[in-house]
C-alpha cells in the first residue's frame, strides 16, 4: 500500500474508516492464491498493519477465520496497487502535454530585455510573455515602427512599456523636453500605464509624468521643469500645455499611440495629427489598437514608416476564455432580469455597462435600493470621485460598478468575474471592448447581454463582427418575447422618433402591405349582390294658385298749405357815439434815438472777474447739458485764446553760404 494515500493505513497508525459502498474483490480459489503471493512482502514488512486494516474495513468479521482475513487483506492490497498504478499513469499522461507546452513557450529572458527589467518581472512571478509581447518586444528593441492589432486582455500595455524603459535607460531628460510620449484616450488608461512604469521600472532611474484633465496644471508644469523621461498624456491636456509654452516635443524619440480606434470614436484624431506634426521626423512610432477600421489603417500609414505589423488574433475577436450569453427580455423587465442574473450567478465582482450617463445614474439608484453593493462611474463625475470609486472597486469594497464606455477600454481589474451589458452597444466594436474586461490572463469570465426586441439589428451587427452567434439564455420568472420586425431602437436627436418606450402601448403594429405581390396571389373579392331597383316616387301634389290681390285705392291729394307770413324788416341801428378809436389806430409816440456805438472789435474789454479765488462747482450742482442744447456757434481753431508759442516770429531760412560764413566767423 502506498504511504499516506487516502483511505489506506500509514505505517504505525490506524487508517481512517472506509466507505461502506466500496466493492471488495471477489475471492475465489485461483485469485486467493495469487493474492497471497502478491501480499507476502507487505505482510512481512508490516505484520501488524494488515489485521488492523482488515478489522476496520470489515466490522462484522466474527464469522470469518484468521486465514480468511489474510486472504481478504491480500485481495484488498492488490486492488489498491492497481488503482495507484492507474492514477500514476493518468497523471503522467496529463503532465506530458503540459511539459511539452511549457518547453515550447518563450521566456522573458529570450526577448532581449535588460537585467533590471527582468528582475522586476520575475518578482511579479511572470515567466512567459503573451503572444503579442513575445513578438513586439524584440521588434521595438531593434528600433523599428510597430503596428499591433490584438484583442483586449492580451498584454498590449506591457508590450511597449517594457522595451521603452530599456531604450530610455541610457540617458537623462532635459527640462520641459520629454524623451518619449504615450497618448491615451482616457484618464483611467493613462493612470494604468503609469502604474506599469512604477511596477516594472523600480530598478531603473527613470521618471514619468501625467498630463491629464482634472489635475492641477501648475503641479504638472513643475514636474515637466524637472525633466521627464516618459510623458503619459491625453490629447486635450497636452494641447493646452503646449499652447501655453510649458512643453517642447523636439527631443521626443519614441511615440506610442494606444487604443487608436477609441481615439477615433472620441474625436481625438485631429488633435493627434497636430501633436504628431510637433514631433521630430526621426522618431520611433508604436501604434496599437484592438480593431483595425479603414480610417485607422489610413492613420497608421500616415504616422508609421515601414512598420512591422503584428496581429495576434483576428481583429475584433472575443477571447476563448469568455462564456457569453444573450437574454431577450422586454424593455420594462430589464432591471428585474439583471437582478435575477446577479443573484443566480456566482458574481465576485462585475462591471455593468450602459449606453447613456443618465441610465448609469438611474440603474445605480435602483440597485442601491435593492440592497446591492454598487458604485457609479461616468464622464460627468468629478475626477477625484472617479478615482476614488475605481480604487474602491479594485479593493473589493464595491461588488458592482455601473459605468459607461469611459471604463470599457484598457482598464485592467484583476479577477473580474462578470460583465453585464445592460444596453446593447450602439457600435459593434464596443461590445468586444466591454466583455474584454473579463476572462483576462487565461482566467474564465462570463459576459451577459440584455437585449430588447428592438435591438435585433444591433445584435446581428455584433454577431457579424465577431463571426459567431451569441448563445441565448433564459431568465426564469419573466415572460418570453420575440424579435421585432424592424429596427425601432430609440434614437437621439430631432429626426429620430422613439418607439417602444415606457409611455407607449404594446399593441402589435400592423404589418406593411406587400404592394409587389402579384394579383394572382391575392384572394378574389366576393361578388356583391345586385342592388334592388328603386321604388318610384309618387308625384307631388299641385299647389293651389294664390288669390289675386285687389287694386290699391287711390290716395286723396294733399291739401295746399297756407303761405308763411312775411317778417317785418329790422329797424336801422343808430350809430354808437360812446365808442372811441381802436388801440391799433392810435398814434404811438416816437422812439428815442440811440447813441452811435463803436464797432464791436474796438469796444473796451470789461473786466467781469471777481476778486474771490476760483472754486470749481460740485459735480451734482453743475447744469446738465443735453444733446439738443444750443451752445452757440462752434469755435474755430483755438478761439480767442492763442498759445504763446504760435505768436513767435518765424525764423528766416539761411542759405549754405550764410552758414559757411557764420562757421568761419566762429
Amino acid at each position: 500500500m502506498a504511504k499516506g494515500a487516502p483511505g489506506k493505513p500509514a505505517a504505525g497508525g490506524v487508517a481512517p474508516a472506509q466507505p461502506l459502498f466500496r466493492l471488495r474483490p471477489l475471492l475465489t480459489d485461483e485469485n486467493a492464491a495469487q493474492a497471497a503471493e502478491t501480499a507476502q512482502p507487505d505482510t512481512a514488512a508490516a505484520p501488524t498493519a494488515a489485521p488492523i486494516a482488515v478489522a476496520e474495513a470489515t466490522p462484522d468479521a466474527s464469522h470469518a477465520t484468521l486465514s480468511e482475513d489474510d486472504e481478504y487483506a491480500a485481495a484488498w492490497a492488490q486492488a489498491d496497487a492497481q488503482d495507484a498504478a492507474e492514477a500514476a499513469d493518468a497523471a503522467a499522461a496529463e503532465a506530458e502535454p503540459e511539459a511539452e507546452d511549457t518547453a515550447t513557450q518563450p521566456l522573458f529572458t529570450d526577448t532581449g530585455l535588460s537585467a533590471p527589467i527582468l528582475q522586476a518581472i520575475a518578482e511579479k512571478g511572470y515567466l512567459h510573455p503573451t503572444p503579442i509581447q513575445a513578438q513586439a518586444i524584440p521588434v521595438v528593441l531593434s528600433g523599428r515602427d510597430v503596428m499591433g492589432v490584438a484583442q483586449t486582455g492580451t498584454g498590449k500595455t506591457a508590450s511597449f512599456v517594457l522595451p521603452m524603459m530599456d531604450i530610455l535607460s541610457g540617458s537623462r531628460a532635459r527640462a520641459r523636453m520629454p524623451r518619449s510620449l504615450i497618448l491615451e484616450p482616457t484618464r483611467e488608461l493613462a493612470l494604468q500605464v503609469a502604474e506599469n512604469f512604477v511596477l516594472y521600472g523600480k530598478h531603473l532611474k527613470l521618471n514619468h509624468a501625467l498630463l491629464i484633465g482634472g489635475e492641477s496644471m501648475n503641479e504638472q508644469k513643475d514636474a515637466l521643469m524637472k525633466g521627464v523621461d516618459v510623458l503619459i498624456a491625453t490629447p486635450g491636456r497636452l494641447m493646452d500645455m503646449f499652447e501655453r509654452g510649458g512643453l517642447l516635443l523636439t527631443d521626443c524619440r519614441v511615440l506610442v499611440i494606444d487604443e487608436a480606434d477609441r481615439m477615433l470614436d472620441m474625436g481625438f484624431i485631429p488633435d493627434v495629427e497636430k501633436i504628431v506634426s510637433f514631433l521630430p521626423a526621426t522618431r520611433q512610432t508604436l501604434f496599437f489598437s484592438a480593431t483595425m477600421a479603414p480610417e485607422i489603417r489610413r492613420l497608421a500609414d500616415a504616422f508609421l514608416t515601414n512598420p512591422k505589423t503584428i496581429t495576434v488574433s483576428k481583429s475584433a475577436s472575443v477571447a476563448t476564455t469568455i462564456v457569453a450569453g444573450l437574454a431577450l427580455v422586454a424593455e420594462l423587465d430589464k432591471r428585474e432580469a439583471l437582478r435575477r442574473l446577479i443573484r443566480s450567478e456566482d458574481v465576485q465582482n462585475a462591471l455593468i455597462f450602459c449606453n447613456r450617463k443618465r441610465d448609469v445614474d438611474v440603474l445605480y439608484k435602483s440597485l442601491t435600493k435593492h440592497g446591492f453593493s454598487v458604485g457609479a462611474l461616468h464622464g460627468d463625475m468629478p475626477q477625484p470621485t472617479r478615482f476614488a470609486t475605481l480604487e474602491k472597486f479594485k479593493a473589493n469594497e464595491i461588488r458592482l460598478l455601473v459605468c459607461s464606455d469611459v471604463a470599457a477600454r484598457g482598464i485592467d481589474i484583476g479577477g473580474l468575474s462578470h460583465v453585464f451589458n445592460f444596453d446593447v452597444p450602439h457600435h459593434a466594436e464596443d461590445y468586444v471592448h466591454r466583455i474584454g474586461r473579463t476572462g483576462r490572463a487565461g482566467r474564465e469570465g462570463h459576459a451577459y447581454t440584455l437585449a430588447t426586441p428592438e435591438d435585433r439589428l444591433a445584435v446581428e451587427a455584433i454577431e457579424k463582427l465577431t463571426g459567431h452567434a451569441i448563445p441565448r439564455i433564459a431568465v426564469g420568472g419573466l415572460d418570453p418575447v420575440e424579435w421585432s420586425e424592424g429596427d425601432s431602437r430609440k434614437r437621439r436627436g430631432r429626426g429620430g422618433k422613439p418607439t417602444g418606450g415606457r409611455g407607449e402601448s404594446r399593441r402589435d403594429t400592423k404589418p406593411p402591405r406587400d404592394e409587389a405581390a402579384p394579383a394572382e396571389a391575392r384572394a378574389p373579392r366576393e361578388e356583391r349582390a345586385p342592388r334592388p331597383p328603386r321604388e318610384e316616387r309618387t308625384p307631388r301634389e299641385e299647389r293651389t294658385p294664390r288669390e289675386e290681390r285687389g287694386s290699391r285705392e287711390e290716395r286723396a291729394p294733399r291739401e295746399d298749405r297756407a303761405p308763411r307770413e312775411e317778417r317785418a324788416p329790422r329797424e336801422a341801428r343808430p350809430p354808437r357815439e360812446d365808442r372811441g378809436p381802436r388801440d391799433r389806430d392810435r398814434a404811438r409816440p416816437p422812439r428815442p434815438e440811440r447813441a452811435a456805438e463803436a464797432p464791436r472789435n474796438e469796444q473796451p474789454r470789461v473786466e467781469t472777474r471777481s476778486a474771490e479765488p476760483f472754486r470749481p462747482m460740485p459735480y451734482n450742482e453743475r447744469p446738465r447739458r443735453y444733446r439738443d442744447d444750443d451752445l452757440g456757434p462752434s469755435v474755430t481753431g483755438f478761439g480767442d485764446d492763442i498759445p504763446a508759442f504760435m505768436l513767435l516770429p518765424k525764423r528766416a531760412k539761411r542759405t549754405h553760404v550764410q552758414e559757411h560764413e557764420q562757421d568761419e566767423a566762429a
